[in-house]
């Protein structure tokens, strides 16, 4: 009893205790709203702005092999990974049926020929009638003026000697006829010919054998469209990156720039390629216009194969020494009423209706966005520490967005400073100008912010969260 007694009394004692923890953390707290802020320093050193896309591996030359001609695969003489020469005989289509036009074919033309030969042996014949005839109806005509032959038999004469004259023409027309039909049966005997060759797959270019797609005793049906046998890569050496770029982006590419590029095979190698050319045809899909972009570099080592998903990062600006911040200080924007911050506004000397806008996003920061621009700086720095490195765009200036980031002074109060922000590596932001107020290298800018004791989530520097 004694034991359970005692129990309860230490189990009371800790729920005082506990009680008057919670009362005395709540008392203490109370009337505290002050915000919490989360800082970043603003800080010296050098960006990269790149584009990044994703696009897959191909041979700079790829031929597709197919058959003109329907039949059965009878045999194979390359395979996937196979090494061929042109003109090198990879296939064989059973050509026994085409054997057997040929022979139809060739029977059809001697016959033709012999055709041919009948009627020149008739116009011959002809010929010779119709010179016996001519003759008689010489004779006749004599004889008929000397009273000798009847006008009756000269009419007779007459006419036979026409007649074989007709028949002259006649057979002369027969040898055109048979003349044009051994023609014809030339021709079918060269289709059939061709027919017959095309049995026999050849390969049409130096290269390795990257698909095969039939098999000995499968049927290929040309009767639609040529059927494709194998693919062949010319040089598996000198290769290429077909890379879909955003439209917003293939403004800042530019042939000859020199990209990177990884693969899944090889995570821990990155690839080096250059710009060949951008191609005008657009692909669209779900309303995102995107452009090819081909990337020319050297396999030596046949590491990568073709199909193979590459990671591709090309750069497009460059700035070095430069005062930056990250993105989220741009996106920052306190939770503060309208009068609140126009007056801050005011008292730091920013004009509320002036050329700026807040920034939302890494549009603000200069990055990807359909509103991008680009143009050379030329002005100078103003105000505290803002970018006094060295900008070197490689292929254009910073692009000039004015936006307003928020200091945290060491009074804990907030102080706004307008920058002119020029490029971004997407996750920090370079300063080309301070317009309005000081920013030095190491001070301290606002990502975001949490109200003391409330229960909801901090306000940070992201586009979906409250500001």
């Amino acid at each position: 009893m004694e034991f359970i007694k005692r129990h309860w009394i230490i189990a009371a004692l800790t729920a005082a205790i506990v009680i008057a923890v919670g009362l005395f953390g709540a008392f203490s707290t109370k009337g505290d709203n002050k915000a919490q802020y989360f800082t970043a320093k603003a800080e010296h050193g050098d960006i990269r702005e790149v584009v990044e896309a994703t696009g897959t591996i191909n041979a700079v030359i790829t031929v597709q092999v197919g058959s003109q001609v329907s039949g059965t695969i009878a045999k194979l003489n390359a395979d996937f990974n196979s090494r061929v020469k042109k003109g090198q005989v990879v296939a064989q289509i059973d050509p026994a049926l085409f054997q057997g036009t040929l022979l139809q074919v060739k029977s059809d033309l001697a016959n033709a020929q012999a055709n041919l030969a009948a009627a020149r042996a008739n116009l011959e014949k002809a010929q010779a009638t119709a010179s016996q005839a001519k003759a008689d109806y010489e004779r006749n005509k004599s004889l008929a003026a000397e009273g000798v032959v009847s006008p009756q038999q000269l009419d007779l004469a007459r006419a036979n000697a026409d007649t074989a004259v007709a028949g002259v023409s006649a057979a002369q027309a027969q040898i055109t006829q048979a003349q044009a039909q051994v023609k014809q049966k030339e021709a079918a005997v060269e289709v059939a010919q061709t027919n017959l060759n095309y049995t026999t797959i050849h390969a049409p270019i130096d290269g390795t054998v990257i698909a095969r797609n039939v098999d000995v005793g499968q049927t290929v049906a040309a009767s639609l469209q040529a059927p494709t046998l194998f693919t062949i890569a010319q040089d598996l050496t000198k290769m290429q990156v077909y890379a879909n770029t955003d439209e917003s982006d293939v403004g800042m590419i530019r042939p000859g720039q020199v990209v990177t590029f990884k693969v899944d095979a090889f995570p821990k190698d990155t690839f080096t390629g250059r710009v060949d050319q951008i191609r005008m045809n657009a692909t669209v899909v779900q309303n995102v216009v995107t452009y090819n972009t081909v990337i020319n570099f050297d396999n030596p080592d046949l590491k990568l194969f073709p199909g193979m998903t590459a990671y591709v990062t090309i750069p497009v600006a460059a700035a070095t020494n430069v005062l930056k911040i990250p993105n989220g200080a741009l996106r920052y924007k306190p939770d503060m009423k309208a009068d609140e911050i126009r007056a801050l506004y005011k008292k730091f000397g920013i004009e509320a209706g002036g050329p700026m806008r807040a920034a939302s996003g890494d549009q603000a920061a200069g990055s990807g966005g359909a509103g991008k621009q680009a143009r050379a700086s030329g002005e100078g720095n103003a105000g505290g520490g803002g970018g006094q490195g060295n900008t070197q765009a490689q292929t254009r200036g910073p692009r000039m967005d004015v936006a307003i980031v928020w200091k945290l002074r060491a009074d804990k109060t907030l102080e706004p400073v307008r920058v002119r922000t020029g490029i971004t590596d997407h996750t920090v932001t370079e300063v080309v100008q301070v317009l309005n107020g000081e920013l030095n290298d190491g001070e301290d800018v606002i990502t975001g912010s949490m109200a003391a004791g409330a229960n909801r989530p901090p306000s940070m520097g992201g586009p979906t969260m409250r500001r």
